[in-house]
């Protein structure tokens, strides 16, 4: 697959040294808008003077021969050798990749055959993982610690990432090719029945950079009595420099002395390891360049033309005070997937490059609500519409949708999230069943953000909708501004948006409502996943087998939502592509869509966070001080840029940990049982329909769907608090 990221040369000669590859020099990517330097976390000077140097070469005592042996013994051909519980962990790890000059990162994804078998006993295909790169840029950190107590441990977690920066932390997270501590939290799995399966998992709270080698190190981990636990014995002989003689421990010696000098640099003793190892994360080339493969070649195909359409339904009933219509119609996009594109479907590549390949068309919808505004004046603004979960492209035609075109003047289309859209509902149960499956839905996704892209351009070129009766004012002329597109999704619609956003050509500015990214620490946090995690924990009752599905799926979903995209999302823009500007709307105390992943793009792209953030009434609700860590707060406006808001509509904080609000401890005492009539009150209700319905909002939104629309403080000053939704009646 050609690439399209350029990556530094040094970055490929480092890791070629450092994981003992050929010396002959990686192919370079012909990308644009690298990310040269780390993430954007605090300067870092060294934790503390540390030593990475290797003791003198002792061998194993007979109890520490028979302990290895044991674990040895215990350990399936193939698998990691650190840990024994899992073959998979810890995860992710370079010890399943390969070397590949080829590639963006000089690696290869290399995961064997026969792992993580469902209860059928359909073991892993690692067919289309080990097309990556290197692993998710989101990925969780996953491990398993026998003994570990987390009250005992210095943990960092999600309402004080700062404290994973400092040199008390438990856990680490070193970009061994910048040198800058990661910001992350880490959370036991609150969802395992048991401790004998359950994980600690670390989260990244920005996007990991691309083609980027890190480290995690663990340290200091204490169990129930307060002491230090024993490093495995894997590790341990590594760490401590104990000869043996077997050759699957003394392969991986050299590279875990580079590790350790790389570590102490930042601080980190090596004598005080738990457990380290490392990991690659992919390139742009994995993530996005099918993605950009795909837009290029669909619309050099229109050449200049407007994609094909046809009107199929116009409805006059039933609407909101100040819309004329809702327009159905259908349009046709080069389809780059087989079996039609219907849900199961895959995608279709070149034998020659490997890039997607189109052999037919697909015929997709489109829903519009058209205002009464465009059709007695004109000069509708033009919004590319994104709907919520297993939704489809009628949800441009809700009654909140239609109150924001009203107000704007705004036409506002949709077309259906194929992957997940209402149609998916029943494949998607079965992908958590056999998650070899799972391709199908990433696949899907990435032709619906084709789709998108190709409405947009449907809705500005002029011979597009324009064209159409249904889309001209009363004069008869084209009741559409075709000046710029724009976009605004909400929920799925936002987190896909951000994704579509990043590589389109004909919108700058999009509006992404109760958004996040990185679905492997969405779905649990998610009421809307309830209904589908009893599917997956049947299917893979281990709860460790659970969550490196989490982590696997990961890795290809990031080709199709914000993740893979993110750090292309704003000013660091794909080659043939704008740079683009967004607004973050978000609920906070959200029950579906996780905030704290929204504060984790804001973090990757430096943006601006709106303040006061929150009502001072929010303060007994559970907030935490250092709730929006490293989120600066925007200093003038009107503000040229990107910028993340918080709605305030009174609900109580999100519990920490990967489960629902409605699982919390206090969710339950004070919002079910005997206090279940305050189930419906604004302190336990789910706000997440509730920003995009403020007229606050919409006025944001009139301001920012512009040429050279900027953010307005719609607040007056003070924290932006929600009327709830079922107040306002739409």
């Amino acid at each position: 697959m050609n690439a399209r990221l350029r990556l530094p040369l040094l970055l490929v000669v480092t890791a070629l040294v450092a994981f003992g590859c050929s010396t002959q020099e990686a192919s370079k990517p012909a990308f644009t808008g690298d990310i040269a330097k780390g993430n954007p976390v605090a300067a870092e000077t060294p934790l503390s003077s540390a030593s990475g140097d290797a003791p003198e070469p002792i061998g194993l005592d007979p109890v520490g021969a028979a302990e290895l042996q044991a674990a040895l013994e215990g350990t399936p051909p193939g698998c990691e050798v650190l840990t024994t519980r899992s073959c998979l962990l810890p995860f992710p790890s370079d010890a399943y990749t390969v070397a590949d000059i080829t590639t963006g990162t000089g690696r290869r994804v290399s995961i064997p055959d026969g792992l993580l078998e469902n209860v059928d006993g359909e073991a892993l295909d690692p067919t289309e993982w080990n097309r990556n790169d290197g692993f998710s840029p989101s990925t969780p950190i996953l491990v398993h610690i026998p003994g570990i107590d987390p009250s005992k441990t210095a943990l960092p977690v999600e309402t004080n990432i700062g404290f994973s920066t400092t040199a008390d932390s438990a856990t680490v997270i070193v970009d061994l090719d910048s040198g800058q501590l990661v910001p992350h939290w880490a959370e036991m799995d609150l969802r395992a029945e048991n401790d004998i399966d359950r994980a600690l998992i670390l989260r990244p709270a920005t996007s990991l950079i691309e083609t980027h080698r890190f480290a995690v190190a663990l340290r200091n981990i204490k169990g129930t009595d307060g002491q230090t636990l024993p490093a495995p014995i894997g590790f341990r002989v590594l760490r401590d420099n104990n000869p043996t003689s077997n050759p699957v421990i003394e392969e991986r010696r050299n590279e875990f002395e580079a590790i350790f000098a790389e570590e102490a640099a930042v601080g980190i003793n090596r004598a005080d390891l738990y457990l380290t190892w490392y990991f690659t994360v992919a390139s742009a080339d994995t993530l996005a360049g099918r993605m950009l493969s795909m837009r290029d070649d669909a619309f050099g195909q229109l050449n200049g033309q407007s994609p094909t359409f046809a009107v199929t339904g116009t409805r006059t009933t039933d609407l909101q005070k100040g819309i004329a219509k809702v327009v159905t119609g259908t349009f046709e996009v080069p389809l780059y997937l087989d079996n039609g594109g219907a849900p199961g479907s895959r995608m279709t590549y070149s034998p020659l490059n490997g890039d997607p390949v189109s052999d037919a068309t697909y015929t997709a919808e489109f829903t519009c609500t058209v205002p009464e505004a465009a059709v007695a004046n004109g000069e509708a603004v033009p919004v590319v519409y994104g709907h919520g979960l297993l939704g489809s492209s009628e949800e441009a035609a809700s009654t909140s949708v239609q109150r924001t075109a009203a107000a704007n003047n705004s036409l506002y289309c949709a077309t259906s999230w194929i992957g997940l859209a209402a149609e998916d509902i029943g494949f998607a149960s079965q992908a958590l069943s056999d998650i070899n499956l799972f391709p199908s839905i990433p696949d899907r996704l990435q032709q619906s953000m084709l789709n998108t892209l190709y409405l947009g351009r449907l809705m500005i070129h002029l011979d597009g909708l324009g064209n159409a009766p249904e889309f001209q004012s009363s004069s008869g002329a084209n009741m559409i501004n075709t000046d710029s597109a724009y976009f605004d999704g909400n929920s799925e619609g936002g987190i896909m948006g951000g994704a579509v956003t990043a590589v389109a050509q004909d919108w700058t500015n999009a509006v992404l409502g109760v958004t996040g990214m990185n679905y492997s620490t969405l779905l649990q946090r998610s009421v809307d996943f309830d209904r589908f995690a009893s599917i997956l924990r049947e299917a893979y009752p281990n709860a460790l087998d659970q969550q490196l599905a989490f982590g696997l799926i990961q890795m290809l979903w990031d080709r199709g939502e914000t993740s893979g995209y993110v750090q292309h999302l704003t000013d660091r823009a794909y080659e043939r592509t704008p740079a683009h500007a967004v607004i973050l709307d978000v609920a906070f105390g959200d029950h579906q869509v996780a905030p704290i992943t929204a504060q984790n793009i804001a973090r990757t792209l430096k943006m601006p966070i709106y303040k006061p953030t929150l009502s001072a009434t929010s303060a007994p609700l559970g907030v935490q001080p250092f709730w929006f860590w490293n989120l600066p707060g925007i200093r003038k406006f009107p503000y040229e840029g990107s910028a993340l808001v918080f709605w305030d509509s009174g609900t109580m904080a999100p519990p920490s940990g990967n489960i629902t609000p409605i699982m919390s401890e206090r969710w339950i005492a004070e919002c079910s049982g005997e206090n279940a009539g305050n189930a419906d009150s604004a302190l336990c209700a789910d706000p997440h329909e509730d920003p995009r319905r403020q007229p606050a909002v919409m006025k944001q939104k009139l301001a920012f769907f512009q040429p050279k629309g900027k953010v307005t403080n719609v607040c007056a000053e003070q924290a932006c608090v929600s009327t709830p939704s079922d107040e306002l009646g739409y």
